[in-house]
């Protein structure tokens, strides 16, 4: 540890308190109550907050006032988030660490403290609970920090203010690039769907395509051998995660109506209904009823089907055929149904070609944004780590 630095306890050198533990009555109105999931990217965020009555607000402030300059912790569920303070609130807190900082002490570098990976990483590591992991305010008392001068702790805090002002600037940046690359594949998609050119015609599922849903799972009913199996969490658009496969018991005779072959579109009938990839392995794949499985007259119609079934979800055309208030679901009898327009074969195959690759270059771009964020994310980890390593 530098000169001038010294290691003390949280609970030491700052006013650890935390909010209410009653379960006040919600209310449509009134004063915010904030919880541990309002605590997001070092933000106040009032999205979905319940609101408490004046009588319960003024009880829970008795207790723990925030004020300006405060840092608020998540105690519960994401661990962290820490949050500092920059208006004279107005709300109550609830699984929320208070730290009230003295003069001495700088609020941005305590928010920068508990904000890097070495912290959230122990905190997290040695958080109690099973279904739901919190900290206590015992625990936060006595967590370490290494505390440097007050001048120190502000020449810190200025080096991380202007690096993260220019990382936050090159995120979003990198973020308007990601989102203009699938705005222009999509974009493509479109011009191409509704140009309709001679000899295109307009057909149901049902009349170029076999469907099916997979088996229902069912631990008491099923028989047979233990397969791995496809559910909708598994497919992605144009993708399968195969990370998480799960298995269920399948006869050998339901082989052929419960597996997906090369050149079958899988689509999800829930979930997030509609979204839909092609099996391309060689060996074929057990499905669930939560998806259908395509497959077409033409297997040539199986690539076209499933770019326009991207684009019509991506322009917010496909909700249109979801059933359900809560879980909306794309049933069969609506799949049926469902109208592709359909070109001549000739057209049909210039067009997929050109389909894939602008596909291929938004895939290379995107993954190149994607890198490049990852990066922005390192270095703000990098320069974190120094600063309260002291080696910034």
């Amino acid at each position: 540890m530098r000169t001038g630095w010294h290691l003390s306890k949280l609970g030491e050198v700052y006013d650890v308190r935390d909010g209410t533990h009653d379960s006040p009555k919600y209310q449509t109105t009134g004063f915010p109550l904030i919880t541990s999931k309002n605590l997001k990217e070092g933000e106040l965020s009032f999205a979905n907050v319940n609101f408490i009555n004046e009588l319960d607000y003024k009880k829970i402030n008795e207790r723990s006032r925030v004020h300006k300059g405060d840092v608020l912790f998540a105690m519960i569920g994401t661990i962290g988030n820490p949050t500092l303070v920059m208006v004279e609130p107005n709300f109550a807190i609830k699984n929320v660490a208070l730290l009230k900082i003295p003069p001495t002490q700088s609020g941005a570098f305590l928010k920068y403290y508990l904000d890097s990976e070495a912290v959230i990483s122990k905190m997290t590591m040695e958080a109690k609970g099973t279904t739901q992991k919190f900290v206590g305010l015992g625990y936060l008392r006595v967590f370490p920090i290494p505390l440097p001068p007050l001048s120190e702790q502000h020449r810190i805090v200025a080096i991380l203010d202007a690096a993260f002002d220019h990382i936050a600037t090159a995120r979003a940046n990198c973020e308007a690039n990601l989102l203009n690359a699938r705005a222009i594949f999509e974009s493509h998609l479109q011009a191409v769907f509704t140009q309709r050119g001679d000899g295109w015609e307009v057909k149901k599922v049902s009349e170029v395509a076999k469907h099916s849903l997979g088996k229902m799972l069912d631990k008491v009913k099923n028989k047979g051998d233990f397969q791995p199996y496809l559910r909708n969490i598994n497919v992605r658009w144009f993708a399968f995660d195969l990370s998480d496969l799960l298995q269920m018991p399948f006869l050998a005779t339901e082989s052929a109506k419960y597996t997906a072959i090369k050149g079958d579109v899988l689509i999800c009938e829930g979930g997030y209904p509609g979204r839909a990839a092609i099996w391309d392995e060689h060996e074929p794949i057990y499905f669930q009823k939560a998806l259908h499985r395509v497959r077409f007259h033409e297997p040539e119609h199986n690539k076209w089907f499933l770019y326009y079934l991207y684009s019509q979800d991506k322009s917010g055309m496909l909700k249109q055929h979801f059933s359900g208030t809560g879980i909306q679901h794309f049933t069969g009898e609506v799949l049926a149904r469902f109208e592709i327009p359909v070109p001549p074969l000739p057209v049909l195959r210039s067009a997929v070609a050109k389909f894939d690759a602008v596909f291929e270059e938004t895939q290379r771009l995107e993954s190149l944004y994607q890198r490049k964020l990852q990066a922005l994310d390192d270095l703000k980890k990098s320069l974190l780590h120094q600063a309260f390593s002291g080696t910034l």
